[in-house]
């Protein structure tokens, strides 16, 4: 019996005598599947094949976490330190002693929150091996490949779980998806979080809203309204998304003002033509 894990999506399924025949997170519209088809492996081989986590300080409070060489989507987990209270944003496959070793000189674990489905990855794993709590929306239950009672699933449309550490259920590009608020981060000026349900693009002065990336689906208008109208009451300066995007300040403002402008590019009211 062996937990595979999707080598496109980086999602840990529940333990098998033989590999899915397929994966459920990439056959779907907001995802793909390889053009060389469907591959698995496992943390055991991916830890001969020398894969390892990077551990970056980003600020007070806030370390980034990548896999190296890239893996699956290739995203970014964050490690949010608040008054004794450590929390992993959203999550990356890959996990060996070195891993473990440092998250302990940090102070370890109490909680893990994801923002969505493409980076549950190996989340069972890291709950496991920490003895901690996973943080998931009950909206986007269907999308968990291996279950477990670590997994706490929340409902209605924010969570505090911790001081001034909040996640927020925005929906869009996963009808549970969310972000996470930490009013206390960015010297008391907050951070949000944002998974890449708010994306940072090339012009880190803007961010954009997609149902996938991938596959360049758009959200429609008033999705996008209700998702900046909610963003608009939270408390943060900076933003952090799953790619290392920064926006380092006034991204609350940003946030409003790239929704008004993706609104009006589908409205067609930005365009000259």
């Amino acid at each position: 019996m062996k937990n595979y894990i999707c080598e496109t999506c980086g999602v840990q399924y529940e333990s098998l005598m033989k590999e899915p025949e397929q994966c459920t997170i990439c056959n779907e519209e907001r995802q793909y599947v390889n053009p060389n088809g469907q591959s698995w492996t496992t943390l055991e081989k991916m830890t001969k094949e020398g894969y390892q986590n990077r551990f970056t300080f980003e600020e007070e409070g806030l370390f980034s976490i990548t896999t190296i060489p890239k893996f699956g989507i290739g995203q970014t987990a964050y490690l949010v330190q608040s008054a004794g209270f450590n929390l992993l944003w959203d999550c990356i496959t890959f996990i060996d002693e070195s891993t473990i070793k440092k998250m302990k000189d940090l102070r370890g674990l109490q909680g893990i929150a994801l923002s969505h489905p493409h980076y549950y990855s190996a989340q069972v794993e890291w709950a496991e091996l920490f003895d901690v709590p996973i943080y998931i929306h009950e909206d986007d239950k269907e999308w968990v490949m291996r279950p477990s009672d670590k997994i706490l699933f929340w409902s209605g449309e924010s969570l505090e779980l911790h001081k001034g550490v909040i996640i927020h259920r925005l929906g869009g590009h996963f009808k549970g998806g969310s972000v996470l608020e930490w009013k206390n981060g960015n010297e008391q000026k907050g951070i949000l979080l944002s998974g890449d349900i708010i994306q940072v693009v090339a012009d880190k002065n803007w961010v954009s809203f997609m149902y996938s990336y991938p596959n360049l689906i758009p959200l429609p208008a008033p999705k996008v309204r209700e998702m900046a109208n909610i963003v608009k009451e939270l408390e943060f300066d900076r933003l952090y998304n799953a790619f290392h995007g920064i926006i380092k300040k006034d991204a609350k403002i940003a946030v409003q003002k790239s929704a008004d402008r993706y609104i009006d590019a589908l409205s067609g009211t930005l365009f000259d033509t």
